[in-house]
């Protein structure tokens, strides 16, 4: 019987090849991007020291809506990147997370880059 080998597995061994050609600098930290089914996360890490920078989720939203979507997506971008700029940053290295270059991690990305952040 052949065994099924779930999506989450294949993107976590994905996103460890990733990451040992990937590493944030206090220069260029890395922004992270974490998508769930209701919401997508996105954080600003310097690798070196270990330490979260920025971070920015449609989770957070006042008037709680879903993060599911394109338009969720967006604005979590422009709000990582307006905050990682107030903290004085301005380039960063992306780090898709093992997703694909796609749908909401493309909205993220493309958000960020038209708010000023350089990747």
């Amino acid at each position: 019987m052949l065994t099924q080998i779930s999506k989450n597995q294949t993107r976590r061994r994905v996103h460890e090849r990733i990451r040992k050609k990937l590493m944030g600098t206090s220069e260029r930290p890395r922004l992270n991007v974490y998508r769930s089914l209701n919401h997508i996360y996105v954080q600003v890490i310097d690798d070196l020291k270990g330490v979260t920078l920025v971070a920015a989720s449609s989770a957070e939203a006042k008037p709680r809506t879903s993060g599911g979507n394109l338009a969720a997506a967006k604005a979590v971008g422009r709000n990582v990147a307006e905050r990682a700029k107030a903290k004085g940053i301005s380039k960063v290295v992306f780090d898709r997370g093992g997703y694909i270059y796609h749908g909401r991690v493309k909205a993220v990305a493309d958000a960020a880059r038209e708010a000023g952040l350089q990747f």
